[in-house]
């Protein structure tokens, strides 16, 4: 048997030592979520990719954002995987492509799909009312505001569906997304709910507040799939995290993907900057300092760029991933379908500026015509993003799914995803 030469002396077989060179090569290729390809054999230009370095250079020299990961894959590789700036700038501690970060509403997205895996074996009807899996929500009351600015209720006029859950037009709304009087009496976000509640105390609240209006007639941000959450839990007897992580994330092997961070990876958790960049206030993120009392589905789950972008392809494969199939082709296109229709008031413009020309699916805003929004894109791509400036699109006819991680917390979260948009069309050539 021929050998070859081992640097530390000794010998080693022919085989042996190609079955080393593999492991080292599959080593070297461990940290990349999906197989790298040559930009220009994806139809990217490099000079076009190199903008986004430039851009990213320029907005952390600025103190706009700490640092980010951008993940972007067409054709199911990679074309572009960096990371930019800091993950700590206080500590000085340089953002790594493994860095962590609170998804905030991109759990959203997560959570979807694992109900439609209950979907799929007949255990979760789109048609089945609430009420079947939760009770307490069978007279549901909708908020009327008389002229005196009181809160009056009538009764719903139809249940609310999980159809209306995974579409938000249940009628539950953020309390943070208006001043009305009926705003007022629900809880501000996901996480500010499940700060102050676990999950039964937080049915119990929704089921008692008045709707903001009518299930089914109009679009609405708010708590429609943190009860989706809810409702997975009692179907699959499992917590939400539980049930996510054996039914999509681990298939998916999507390993830092969780709702409850390990004190082991805490340390990997991307920082805001101390001051928001528009307002001059302090920000922070609540969720690093404080534990969530039930896994909200609507915004407590923490992730990587590596994990999302694999979740994402998975997506545009039609549900399949590395021979792992989560959802069924047609599924998927149910999911990225527009579910609004010309009989449901569409608002979802109103979450983002970028948004016009959008429908909404199930737990994805669904591009329905071209033109009209300012972001760059193709109709049927859909997306959703997280309020501490993580970012996520997919956009089937173009194969590709683009993945943003960073901490801006405030207002200019919303700058960045046109501005990607652009940068990441405007470096494709084909």
């Amino acid at each position: 048997m021929k050998v070859c030469p081992m640097p530390f002396g000794g010998t080693l077989s022919r085989a042996a030592f190609s079955s080393i060179a593999l492991l080292f090569a599959l080593s070297a290729t461990a940290a990349d979520p999906l197989p790298r390809v040559d930009p220009a054999k994806a139809g990217f230009s490099s000079a076009g990719l190199q903008r986004i370095d430039r851009f990213y250079a320029d907005e952390i020299a600025r103190d706009r954002i700490p640092g980010a990961v951008v993940a972007i894959a067409r054709e199911g590789k990679l074309v572009y995987y960096k990371s930019h700036g800091y993950q700590d700038k206080a500590a000085g501690s340089a953002m790594k492509n493994d860095a962590i970060f609170n998804l905030a509403s991109m759990t959203k997205v997560l959570s979807v799909v694992t109900a439609l895996t209950l979907y799929e074996e007949g255990k979760l009807p789109l048609k089945s009312t609430l009420a079947t899996y939760y009770p307490q929500f069978a007279n549901i009351q909708v908020g009327v505001i008389d002229a005196g600015g009181a809160v009056k209720t009538e009764a719903a006029k139809q249940p609310i569906f999980v159809q209306d859950l995974m579409r938000h037009t249940t009628g539950m709304t953020y309390g943070g997304r208006g001043g009305s009087a009926i705003h007022k009496l629900w809880p501000a976000s996901s996480a500010a709910a499940a700060f102050a509640m676990n999950g039964p105390e937080f049915l119990e609240t929704a089921a008692k507040t008045p709707l903001l209006f009518q299930p089914g007639t109009q679009w609405d941000y708010g708590f429609s799939i943190d009860v989706l959450g809810l409702v997975v839990e009692k179907v699959t007897g499992k917590s939400l995290g539980e049930a996510s992580a054996e039914r999509v994330w681990s298939k998916l092997g999507m390993r830092d993907t969780t709702f409850r961070l390990p004190a082991d990876k805490r340390g990997r958790l991307a920082q805001p900057l101390p001051l928001d960049p528009i307002s001059g206030k302090p920000q922070e993120i609540g969720i690093y300092k404080q534990q969530p009392k039930f896994d909200c589905a609507g915004s407590c789950a923490f992730s990587t760029a590596a994990d999302y972008i694999r979740f994402g392809q998975m997506l545009v494969n039609g549900g399949v991933l590395d021979g792992v199939r989560i959802l069924s082709p047609k599924t998927v296109r149910l999911m990225t379908s527009d579910h609004l229709g010309k009989n449901i008031k569409n608002f979802v413009a109103g979450t983002e500026a970028g948004r016009d020309g959008y429908g909404f699916g199930l737990g994805v805003a669904v591009r329905t015509e071209p033109g009209v929004a300012a972001t760059n894109g193709s109709v049927g791509d859909y997306t959703w993003n997280g309020a501490n400036g993580t970012i996520f699109w997919a956009d089937p006819k173009e194969q590709l799914v683009v993945v943003v991680m960073s901490v801006g917390p405030g207002e200019i979260r919303k700058y960045y995803r046109e501005q990607l948009a652009a940068l990441v069309y405007g470096a494709m050539v084909r």
